[in-house]
């Protein structure tokens, strides 16, 4: 019998502001953006008249669930730094003033963005789904993306 994957794909949107340390343009300040993730997984619908989610893949507000606990409630309306640089002394007095600083070991670029996402969410996801992909829109008109078969 056929297999029958299905990738269903949901967006979530959130804003989050960053400083890239070192880069040599505007966007070595602390900026903000209006992201907008799109979360693909992939799967075979279940197959059991007896169980609720038949015919699904994944529920969609399971999936919701998932990505809004891991990734959109801790960084919206945060700030971003890399921790291994200066930027730890900023962040550090942005959050004695009562902000909401996320550290990363990394620097908080979409691409960055995308990798620690993608581990995050896979390590979250039902052993029966795949990431199959991510697409990270920073602005209107620039995104990055991660594709499972990439990797």
């Amino acid at each position: 019998m056929k297999q029958n994957i299905i990738r269903l794909t949901k967006i979530f949107t959130f804003e989050t502001g960053h400083a890239l340390h070192g880069y040599d343009g505007k966007c070595r300040n602390i900026h903000g953006h209006s992201y907008k993730l799109y979360v693909t997984i992939k799967g075979t619908p279940i197959d059991n008249p007896e169980n609720s989610k038949n015919g699904m893949v994944m529920d969609f507000g399971d999936l919701k669930k998932i990505v809004n606990e891991k990734i959109v409630d801790p960084l919206d309306h945060a700030v971003l730094l890399n921790i291994n640089t200066a930027h730890k002394a900023l962040g550090e007095s942005l959050r004695e003033s009562g902000h909401q600083v996320i550290f990363t070991p990394y620097q908080p670029t979409c691409e960055n963005m995308l990798i620690d996402f993608a581990q995050i969410i896979q390590e979250a996801l039902p052993d029966h789904i795949a990431l199959a992909s991510l697409r990270l829109y920073e602005t209107e008109n620039s995104y990055g993306e991660w594709i499972a078969t990439d990797q």
